[in-house]
Order: C-alpha cells, then structure tokens, then sequence
C-alpha cells in the first residue's frame, strides 16, 4: 500500500503564494506519474497538474504561467508551487501517484485532500 500526505494548505490573498507539499511513502517500488487535482464545490475534479518520472510536466490552461509542479524522486514527494492565486483557485486539492509496490501491481493512489481558499 501506499500513504499519500499532503501538506501547504490554507487561506490566502488573491495574489497570494501557497506550496503544496505531498509525501508518499509505504512499500513502494517505483513511481510514475505524480498529479495534482483539485475539486471545487459543485464542481467535477480537474487536473491541474503533472509529471511524469522524467520530469515532463503538463498544466491545465487555467494555471499555466502560475503554477509549477516537481518532484523529488529520492523522497518520493511532489510540489506545487501557486503564485498569483485567484478566488476561482479556491478548491481541496488532491494529489495522486501512480504506483507499483512490492505487493501490488501499478495502480493510482489518492491523498486526503487540502482546503486552499482564496479570498478577494
């Protein structure tokens, strides 16, 4: 199994900054993808977004230029860097690893969520 815990939440102003830390850990051999997602209320979850192992990143149009994800591979952790928040980047944030472990084949893990809330 794997734990994914998230970190970095919270209240900001809009042209705020927030980092968003996600920590998995657990009998893990290898991970590939690791994701950020994000639900608003009333709203479907969206990606916001990805790397891969080799580092290739892709973002949704919406934080483009804003935001920045990473990883660290050596603690199995990925980032996310907000910059310029907005009031529509209010939302629980997910994030999500694609895994092997010595005891399962590859599949996604989901962490708990963390609240950031932007205000005007």
């Amino acid at each position: 199994q794997v734990q994914l815990v998230e970190s970095g939440g919270g209240l900001v102003q809009a042209g705020g900054s927030l980092r968003l830390s996600c920590e998995a850990s657990g009998s893990i051999f290898s991970i590939s993808a690791m994701n950020w997602y994000r639900q608003a209320p009333g709203k479907q979850r969206e990606l916001v977004a990805g790397i891969t192992s080799g580092g290739i990143t892709n973002y949704a149009d919406s934080v483009k230029g804003r935001f920045t994800i990473s990883r660290d591979n050596a603690r199995n952790t990925v980032y996310l860097q907000m910059n310029s928040l907005k009031p529509e980047d209010t939302a629980v944030y997910y994030c999500n690893v694609n895994a092997v472990t010595f005891t399962s084949s590859r599949r996604d893990y989901w962490g708990q969520g963390t609240q950031v809330t932007v205000s005007s």
